[in-house]
């Protein structure tokens, strides 16, 4: 990000004021990224969300009153609508697959560290979807044997998986293994430029919507066996 750039504009949304505290003070010393407005349940995420128009919204899955899935469609419905990413911990694997399958960009650990934080806020801001490797395996499991999110089914996949380069197909192994692009950058020893121009060509080349699409492209093909 340039220092002309405007900064990303997060919104949370979480009803254990600790967190929202951890969160903002870790987010506050991240270069480029403000955090505009905080809510404690769906409700007035959607209302703070419509006042301030933030670029991501970091909504937790369980709220009270009206938890952070029974955001998502009225966050996604404001103009400009936010990236939506849910705050979740381990166990939560069906509200995941649900907040997939409305729309939202993806998931994080609410135990991640403050770089992976830092990182999936601009992931989202910049629309990729940010996947928690700590959960992404069983969450794939999971879609492999339900479905894609919102619906949205892979065609037979070994024609596109051919149009691939030998370096690409090793990163859609990566990802669909669950690797950050850190992960994959390390693994392979190239830097994560390379690691994200190759992503790139990966959802380009094989038709893929999202990370999570080309994850399960790699399971369905055998790439990630």
């Amino acid at each position: 990000m340039t220092e002309s750039a405007a900064p990303i504009r997060v919104l949370l949304a979480d009803d254990e004021a600790m967190i929202r505290y951890g969160v903002r003070l870790i987010l506050r010393h991240a270069q480029g990224i403000d955090v505009v407005a905080e809510a404690a349940n769906g409700h007035a995420a959607v209302e703070e969300a419509a006042a301030h128009r933030p670029d991501v919204a970091l909504v937790d899955i369980r709220m009270p009153v009206c938890d952070g899935l029974a955001a998502i469609a009225p966050l996604l419905a404001l103009d400009p609508a936010p990236r939506v990413v849910m705050l979740t911990t381990f166990g939560d694997d069906d509200n995941v697959m649900r907040a997939l399958r409305e729309g939202a960009t993806g998931f994080l650990l609410k135990d991640e560290g403050p770089q992976e934080l830092i990182s999936a806020v601009r992931a989202a801001a910049a629309g990729d979807a940010v996947l928690s490797p700590g959960v992404t395996g069983t969450v794939i499991s999971r879609m492999l044997r339900s479905g894609s999110p919102r619906g949205e089914e892979d065609a037979p996949g070994d024609d596109r998986i051919a149009r691939l380069t030998g370096r690409e197909r090793e990163v859609l192994a990566m990802l669909g293994k669950g690797l950050s692009n850190q992960d994959i950058a390390e693994g392979l020893g190239i830097g994560i430029g390379t690691v994200k121009t190759h992503m790139g060509a990966i959802l380009d080349k094989t038709g893929s919507a999202s990370r999570v699409q080309a994850a399960l492209l790699a399971h369905r093909t055998g790439l990630a066996s």
